[in-house]
């Protein structure tokens, strides 16, 4: 049986702070100094730099694992 892993990223965490603060995109994008691009790609779940996510831990006062969760989905083939 073969293992392969694969990877993604939910950004899931980082909405419900917005939410919760009542911060909506555009204003996170500005607080954090983060790019169209870089918004665009957290909101479908894709990887970003871990400059961006500091930027957006520092704008919220908050940890890297208050905004982003690593999920490990493993797939077995036989």
């Amino acid at each position: 049986m073969e293992w392969r892993n694969s990877m993604s990223f939910s950004y899931e965490r980082l909405w419900k702070q917005a939410l919760k603060r009542k911060i909506n995109k555009t204003a996170l994008r500005d607080m954090a100094g983060i790019t169209n691009s870089t918004l665009s790609r957290l909101s479908k779940d894709k990887t970003v730099s871990m400059d961006a996510l500091a930027r957006i831990c520092e704008a919220l006062q908050c940890n890297l694992e208050d905004i982003v969760e690593y999920k490990l989905e493993k797939n077995g083939n036989e």
